[in-house]
């Protein structure tokens, strides 16, 4: 797994292009979400990642709250972002991962949003100079 985590004073998207036929139609270009003071977690799911034997999910789970907790239990933002590698998971247990990790995170009380999966974004963001608001982790 690899993950480039973000802070940004903001963070908006609109639904640009769908990449994947089987998610859902009901997202549309009109749809935009803006968001202030968020932790974006660009993530890349790798194959050996959706293994029942990996400690990916833990290790995401855990880098997620400890940058949401630097930033003052800042919301958290999962973007499936598939460009920081060559090998890329199956799209439905990538998708999979990131719903567990939402929910899990979620479960203790982190506010969590998750872009829309399948569907390229157009993205307008404000990132913050400093040193914790740019991370890289591959794990």
């Amino acid at each position: 797994m690899r993950i480039l985590l973000w802070y940004c004073e903001q963070f908006n998207w609109i639904p640009a292009i769908k990449t994947l036929e089987s998610v859902p139609e009901s997202v549309t270009e009109s749809m935009q979400n803006q968001y202030k003071n968020v932790v974006v977690a660009f993530i890349h799911v790798e194959p050996k990642d959706t293994l029942e034997a990996s400690s990916s999910e833990k290790k995401l789970l855990k880098n997620l709250k400890w940058i949401s907790k630097k930033w003052n239990n800042s919301p958290i933002i999962l973007h499936s972002f598939t460009h920081l590698g060559e090998e890329k998971a199956d799209a439905q247990e990538a998708h999979a991962l990131l719903n567990r990790v939402e929910s899990r995170l979620k479960n203790v009380d982190y506010v969590v949003i998750q872009t829309p999966y399948g569907y390229f974004l157009d993205l307008d963001m404000k990132a913050k100079g400093h040193p914790l608001a740019r991370i890289y982790k591959e794990f």
